[in-house]
């Protein structure tokens, strides 16, 4: 680690949040810059990007509920309840200022979502492959609402490894493009050492729940086509993502959604870029948000 971070709690919509802070405090000259994790990933692993910023950002990184080492919802996990828990957070963090959002897959859903929802709130996004999901069939929705209603009555433990070499060996096996040392600091930031001796991950395993509403893109796009700041949007060369969504993943189809948007694709990178590539994505997230 170059940068070192600073830890804190906040105290968002009845629980507490884990908050990661880089770089000097905000300022009305200098409004921070929120990171915002994609989904089973934490905070921490913005470190990537921190270390490889040339300018020493105010940076401000959460754990989103049940995530990370952030409190666990009591009633489930909603998407809405993460733009309600960002929307909270600025206000609390930035009251007086429009927000620079970078956000990382499910991160980067909720930040185009949010700025279209609050684009008076937002004054400019980095979207790293917050892509939206897959168009669904509502014909679906009956066996979704089975399985969701099996899955309620018992929730499934997440996995516990032996160790986190065993834990970091998993994931550079899932993530082939980390490399070693990035796959260890990956474990520390997913697991935690239990009493029992075992690492386990960290989280509530209610994420892995199927959700009984159907995903519906047609209203994301509506929420996208609300936003009035800059938008940054940085896809891997080597995505595993993109070609699931089709012609919904093409250039052209974000373009005739988002007003002010400029597309970079990152060669030899894959959706969890901002640890397979920080040292080339972060030039172009400084150069973007010092022209915003």
């Amino acid at each position: 680690m170059l940068r070192a971070a600073r830890q804190e709690t906040v105290r968002i919509r009845g629980l507490n949040l884990h908050v990661r802070r880089w770089g000097p405090e905000p300022s009305r000259r200098e409004p921070p810059v929120f990171l915002l994790h994609g989904f089973q990933d934490t905070g921490d692993t913005f470190q990537f990007l921190a270390d490889a910023f040339e300018r020493d950002w105010p940076l401000i990184a959460l754990d989103w509920r049940g995530f990370g080492r952030s409190d666990w919802s009591q009633n489930g996990y909603w998407f809405p309840d993460y733009l309600a828990d960002l929307d909270a957070l600025l206000e609390l963090l930035s009251p007086d200022e429009p927000a620079r959002l970078v956000g990382h897959s499910m991160g980067g859903n909720v930040a185009n979502l949010y700025a279209g929802v609050r684009p008076q709130r937002v004054r400019c996004v980095v979207n790293l492959e917050g892509l939206g999901m897959p168009r669904t069939v509502p014909g679906n929705a009956p066996v979704q609402f089975r399985k969701w209603l099996d899955q309620v009555k018992a929730p499934p433990p997440l996995k516990d490894y032996d160790s986190f070499e065993q834990l970091a060996a998993i994931i550079r096996f899932r993530y082939p493009r980390f490399s070693e040392a990035q796959s260890r600091f990956v474990a520390g930031a997913w697991g935690k050492l239990e009493a029992d001796g075992r690492v386990h991950l960290l989280g509530d395993a209610r994420h892995r729940w199927v959700n009984p509403v159907p995903y519906k893109r047609e209203d994301a796009e509506a929420c996208w086509r609300g936003i009035t700041a800059p938008v940054l949007m940085l896809l891997g060369g080597k995505s595993e993502y993109l070609e699931r969504l089709g012609e919904d993943g093409t250039d052209a189809a974000f373009r005739s959604l988002i007003q002010d948007i400029e597309i970079v694709h990152i060669d030899g990178a894959g959706h969890m870029m901002h640890i397979e590539k920080p040292e080339l994505i972060a030039p172009l997230i400084e150069k973007f948000m010092s022209a915003h």
